[in-house]
């Protein structure tokens, strides 16, 4: 069985900077400063290393402050909420990721692969951005959020562990396949000997990604058929 995780922004979907907004917004409110925000680069990150670090390029004094880092995120997802919601929002999948979904499900139900979701994106702000692009989390069953941990090296292994309690195998290796749209992506996979499915649907493009040393690189996942070829290699 292959553990298939996705990221989500720049992979799966697109929101147009609803969420940059929102975290911009939040910021202001909780603690009076968003930093060098319009310079600064979100893709590869966790929601709460993004508050983190523009906290500290700002000399917060509670850049290190884990309540305050919460409270950010607590109220980041409101705005979300609000963003996500206005009529102009133009939430998007990106080309092929509808087709490959539904080209996993045979694959799901007969025990060849668990799919499920790997993202620097808080819990809740995962699902409002899935179902803004018309797609339900519960078609993701296992997760590895922002909210477990700050750092994006750790959420393989807590994707990894969640899988074995559902399905009661150990996930490593090969077994193992992360699909994302950043080195950060590519270089996270790495501790547990993880296989990677880079696509260029970011803002990082394929010469960068396989400088990353992807261990396969895609301009979309329009082509189903290599995809999956690529995932079950």
């Amino acid at each position: 069985m292959r553990l298939i995780l996705f990221d989500i922004d720049g992979t799966l979907l697109w929101t147009d900077g609803a969420g940059r907004r929102a975290i911009h917004r939040a910021l202001l409110d909780e603690t009076g400063t968003a930093g060098p925000i319009e310079g600064y680069r979100f893709d590869g990150k966790t929601d709460p290393q993004i508050v983190r670090e523009l906290l500290t390029l700002a000399g917060h004094p509670e850049c290190d402050s884990e309540d305050r880092i919460a409270a950010v995120c607590r109220r980041y997802v409101e705005l979300l909420t609000a963003e996500l919601a206005k009529p102009t929002q133009a939430t998007r999948l990106y080309p092929g990721i509808t087709d490959l979904l539904a080209a996993l499900e045979p694959y799901e139900a007969d025990g060849r692969a668990l799919v499920g979701l790997l993202t620097g994106n808080v819990q809740h702000g995962a699902a409002l951005k899935l179902r803004s692009a018309g797609l339900d989390p519960a078609r993701f069953p296992i997760g590895a959020f922002g909210s477990d941990s700050h750092a994006r090296a750790d959420l393989p292994a807590v994707a990894a562990k969640r899988a074995a309690e559902r399905t009661g195998r150990r996930f490593t290796g090969a077994d193992l396949v992360i699909v994302g749209d950043t080195p950060d992506d590519v270089a996270c996979a790495r501790p547990m000997g993880a296989r990677t499915v880079a696509v260029a649907t970011g803002f990082f493009d394929t010469a960068a990604l396989r400088a990353a040393e992807a261990t396969h690189v895609f301009e979309t996942l329009s082509d189903t058929r290599a995809v999956l070829e690529a995932l079950f290699a």
